[in-house]
């Protein structure tokens, strides 16, 4: 058993947040059902890098990794019968989650107030890059985004890299995974408020919300301090840094004496628990230059794996930096099943992120491929709107659905 099995969720999902958010909950057994455009469908589908470039129009990989255990559905919103297609598929299910530009669905007749006329039940999700609730829309609602956009604007860049040099990214797709992950949280707390009082609601995700509140250290310094924090250093705690090792680099934070008073004695420096210039966090932040000497004398001559295990025997959290090589052979990762295995009918066995949830009363996720442009039209538009073959087939000769 799942968690959302018997839940229904119809996605008008296309690049990264609204299909990721998707993911998660049919990872967690909701039927999903991909409503996309006639022709190429979601963008992402087109987008490198691809398993297979001697097929014509090949499936990217992006893609290929965030909509498994989904339905595809070809239906053009466009057309009039389209819209009632749509609306046919709404009034029988739970969820609808969508990340088109605001505004685009009511314009098109199919927003939330047009559906909850037919379904008051449906939880719609909307995730956009400011947010579009009605009371809390601001200058930048109309505007479109993407994931390094609000990674700027919420402060989080101004603080990734080095002072001298140009403020950078952090992770391809961050703010788009984190805030399709709020949504779903945020789609859960809707159903279970609905099992209370049997209506749904908007549920609204900002983009620029999510990376603000997942930059919440930030804020608190600049509220107590007034400082900017500068790119690349902290100020107030140190050392938290990745240092060279003879093969690699080992990760380390120290937020406390405690914990600084374990690395002095690892690495031979117990002098320093006590010097004036890191007796503290501040003080060890203003002197990272003599911190970072003594660390990086004891570490050239080591293996970056032997001073990972050395530093947690001692209590000091450390971790080597991975590459994607090492997190296909660390034996961590392997315990944890997190990475999965999909076998695709056209293109073979490719390897994706498992999503993190795991609860004892819950069976492995399900391990469908991602599906074919419209692979379900047919069968949903008889399981579910109970349409005749004719009518099916008048409507695929007109356009207005595709397999």
């Amino acid at each position: 058993m799942k968690p959302l099995e018997n839940i229904r969720v119809i996605s008008l999902g296309q690049y990264m947040s609204a299909p990721y958010c998707t993911m998660l909950l049919a990872d967690m057994g909701a039927e999903v059902i991909k409503v996309e455009r006639p022709g190429k469908g979601d963008p992402r589908r087109g987008i490198a890098p691809y398993p297979d470039t001697e097929k014509e129009n090949p499936m990217g990989g992006g893609f290929m990794a965030y909509n498994r255990n989904k339905k595809s559905i070809v239906i053009d919103l466009r057309a009039e019968e389209g819209k009632e297609i749509y609306r046919s598929l709404v009034e029988k299910s739970d969820v609808v989650v969508e990340n088109m530009r605001p505004g685009a669905t009511d314009r098109l007749g199919i927003g939330y107030e047009d559906l909850k006329q037919i379904n008051p039940a449906v939880v719609y999700s909307a995730i956009s890059g400011f947010g579009q609730l009605e009371g809390y829309r601001g200058p930048n609602t109309e505007r479109p985004t993407f994931d390094i956009v609000v990674e700027a604007m919420s402060g989080i860049m101004a603080q990734v890299g080095f002072e001298d040099r140009a403020p950078q990214w952090t992770v391809y797709g961050l703010a788009d995974l984190y805030s399709g992950l709020v949504a779903a949280y945020s789609i859960m707390l809707a159903l279970f408020m609905r099992e209370k009082t049997g209506e749904g609601q908007f549920v609204d995700t900002a983009m620029y919300d999510c990376m603000l509140s997942l930059n919440e250290r930030m804020v608190m310094l600049h509220s107590f301090t007034g400082e900017m924090q500068p790119r690349g250093k902290l100020r107030h705690q140190g050392p938290r840094a990745a240092f060279q090792t003879s093969d690699g680099y080992v990760a380390v934070n120290v937020p406390d004496n405690i914990i600084w008073g374990r690395l002095c004695k690892v690495i031979g420096r117990e002098d320093l628990i006590e010097d004036d210039r890191t007796i503290n966090g501040p003080q060890r932040a203003k002197n990272d230059s003599l911190v970072r000497e003594a660390m990086e004398t004891w570490l050239s001559d080591k293996e970056r794996d032997s001073v990972v295990n050395l530093l947690n025997e001692s209590g000091v959290p450390a971790g080597p930096v991975q590459r994607a090589s090492d997190i296909f052979e660390d034996p961590q990762v392997e315990a944890r099943k997190m990475l999965v295995d999909i076998v695709d009918p056209d293109y073979g066995t490719y390897t994706f992120a498992r999503t993190p949830m795991r609860l004892s009363g819950v069976d492995e996720i399900d391990k469908n491929p991602a599906p074919r442009l419209g692979e379900h039209t047919v069968e949903l538009l008889r399981e579910i709107v109970g349409m005749e073959e004719g009518k099916i087939e008048k409507l695929i000769e007109d356009g207005v659905i595709g397999g």
